[in-house]
């Protein structure tokens, strides 16, 4: 029987498996700081000789920064009930981790109870 040449996803899995990455990065250390590719590396020296000549400053590595993730929940139905209440809809038949999450937020940002049926 005749072995097969390994898929492009098969070999993303076996380097995976060998604590590679998953897209092929070779980590690289330069000036002892540890990148997690020899691109991000050489970047880094490129961008710390533009410093050295005065063309940037400041220069910081893995800078964070919050994001405000936009997020929308589309109710299946709003209306009006007999008492004059607005209510908020949403038939379910399963309620996946996305939409617990919504519900949680719309009650916690909007005090909008979702009513499920």
């Amino acid at each position: 029987m005749k072995r097969r040449k390994p898929t492009t996803n098969t070999r993303t899995l076996l380097n995976r498996s060998k604590g590679g990455h998953k897209y092929g990065a070779k980590p690289t250390e330069v000036d002892g700081i540890k990148f997690p590719s020899k691109r991000e590396a050489r970047r880094y020296g490129e961008l710390k000789l533009l410093e050295k000549g005065g063309k940037i400053s400041a220069l910081r590595r893995q800078v964070r920064y919050r994001l405000v993730q936009v997020v929308h929940y589309v109710a299946d139905f709003v209306y009006i009930d007999e008492s004059g209440v607005e209510v908020v809809e949403d038939v379910k038949g399963y309620k996946t981790p996305e939409y617990k999450a919504k519900k949680k937020l719309m009650e916690s940002q909007h005090q909008i109870v979702i009513r499920e049926t």
